[in-house]
């Protein structure tokens, strides 16, 4: 039998690609999301604040630079929370960057701006949830037109007491 009106073949939808695998020298910045050591740029500089007499002579600010697209094993949607979330710290190139000079050695200013990365990535993995409309319920609503008319009693009762 002849199909008067016959149906194109349908094309097969094209498979997405594998993941890559993850680094092999990852560092864990939120449970099952990773970025490579070599992906890392860290630079030091002299820092203002504490410092005593190191401060003019050792440089202990640190700063790090994280290309957004090295950072593994973040869903596109938590990718786009964070570079919404980066604000004015992601750069023209798509690099996140961090600084920290409040401590007053360089170790524990790496270790602080490891710390801010991690902070903002595990609140970008975070979904938010989507807020549900509520409304009031019937025996809500009745209380509260009961509760009004019964003020508007007292009220009117205050009004209309001069005749006597």
């Amino acid at each position: 039998m002849n199909d008067p009106f016959p149906q194109p073949a349908r094309p097969t939808p094209p498979t997405p690609a594998p993941p890559p695998p993850a680094p092999a020298d990852g560092i864990d910045l939120a449970p099952g999301v990773k970025v490579s050591a070599s992906a890392l740029r860290l630079q030091y500089a002299r820092s203002r604040g504490p410092g005593g007499q190191n401060v003019n002579k050792v440089n202990t600010k640190a700063e790090l630079w994280v290309p957004l697209a090295a950072i593994w094993g973040l869903s596109a949607r938590a990718a786009a929370r964070l570079a919404d979330m980066a604000g004015k710290r992601l750069t023209s190139a798509g690099d996140l960057h961090i600084a920290s000079d409040s401590e007053r050695s360089q170790e524990q200013n790496r270790e602080a701006v490891m710390e801010r990365l991690r902070a903002l990535v595990r609140s970008a993995v975070h979904e938010p949830k989507a807020r549900r409309k509520s409304k009031p319920s019937k025996a809500a609503r009745r209380r509260r037109v009961e509760a009004k008319r019964r003020r508007g009693e007292v009220k009117s009762r205050r009004r209309g007491g001069g005749e006597e």
